[in-house]
């Protein structure tokens, strides 16, 4: 078994096509497709099954030598970062997927600061929505994404950064800032502004949820998935709005804007890093995970042995 023939099936099973394998790994496809079926002919197994034209499915021996490239690969681009450590050098590629408001308003200062410190990492940050972001990591597309904690199953490995509290936003002075414990039926009558109906914003489920089942009337003066924008009409005084955020914002508290607790209805939240559990977390990673978290937590995070 070679090297090649390991990198060039976890290409093939991965992209899910050896026209794509082949240019990842700069080879033909007809060499690729060769070293596939002398690696099948080693194993005394067939790896890879075509159904239909250009369409690939991994057999179960495939699954599982899918499973040990991966293992493989992790424990190579491991060594290189240790190698390059006792070097003393601090190198190494570094994907980052992360949605638009904590990229636009939480990671630069962060970012800046890693880049000045170790300017050998090759850093890409990708500005994702939280599922893509979800899918990325899984997948093993990204090394590190950016979610909220109660989006994130199991499979995923989290590690805490910034809690997030569902609130209601409002114009400064509003009539509702002076009520001491906010209800649902005192929203009802203030023109709403609201995420689209989606699986992703709960907030607006159960609020809706709750105004139909009391028949209360309600109306949604407009849509935004974006924090920032919302914000702006508020302060205006176009409506109100749900907001999950880290209250201490910069960006939002420049704003004439108050924010009247929800957590009688809404439980907190956490944005949490997360990183695939299979995965080795090169030095690199956890030096990131580590800048991203210096202020917020004292106990350092290390990669997993």
């Amino acid at each position: 078994m070679e090297w090649q023939q390991i990198l060039g099936f976890y290409h093939v099973a991965r992209l899910q096509s050896f026209t794509k394998a082949g240019e990842a790994t700069f080879r033909t496809q007809s060499a690729l497709s060769q070293q596939i079926k002398a690696l099948e002919m080693e194993l005394e197994a067939p790896l890879i099954e075509r159904i239909g034209k250009g369409r690939l499915k991994l057999t179960s021996a495939g699954e599982s030598f899918l499973a040990f490239a991966e293992m493989v690969l992790n424990h190579y681009d491991r060594f290189k970062e240790e190698l390059l450590e006792l070097k003393g050098a601090r190198k190494g590629r570094l994907t980052v997927a992360a949605p638009y408001t904590p990229l636009y308003h939480l990671f630069p200062d962060k970012i800046r600061e890693f880049a000045t410190r170790f300017p050998q990492v090759e850093l890409t940050l990708l500005d994702r929505p939280q599922d893509k972001v979800i899918q990325l990591v899984r997948n093993g597309d990204v090394d590190i994404g950016l979610a909220l904690e109660s989006s994130i199953q199991e499979d995923l490995m989290t590690i805490r950064w910034k809690k997030v509290e569902t609130v209601l936003m409002v114009p400064r002075g509003h009539p509702l800032t002076t009520k001491k414990r906010i209800t649902m039926k005192q929203i009802a009558p203030y023109p709403l502004i609201l995420p689209p109906r989606d699986r992703r914003y709960q907030g607006r489920t159960a609020l809706e949820s709750y105004f139909q089942k009391s028949g209360l009337n309600y109306r949604v003066v407009m849509e935004s998935s974006n924090v920032e924008l919302t914000s702006v009409y508020v302060e205006m005084g176009l409506g109100i709005s749900l907001a999950t955020v880290v209250t201490d914002l910069p960006a939002l508290k420049q704003r004439m804007l108050d924010f009247l607790p929800l957590s009688h209805h809404f439980p907190s939240d956490h944005l949490a890093l997360i990183i695939r559990k299979k995965a080795s977390v090169a030095s690199c990673r956890s030096t990131f995970v580590n800048a991203l978290l210096e202020g917020d937590r004292p106990p350092p995070y290390s990669s997993p042995a």
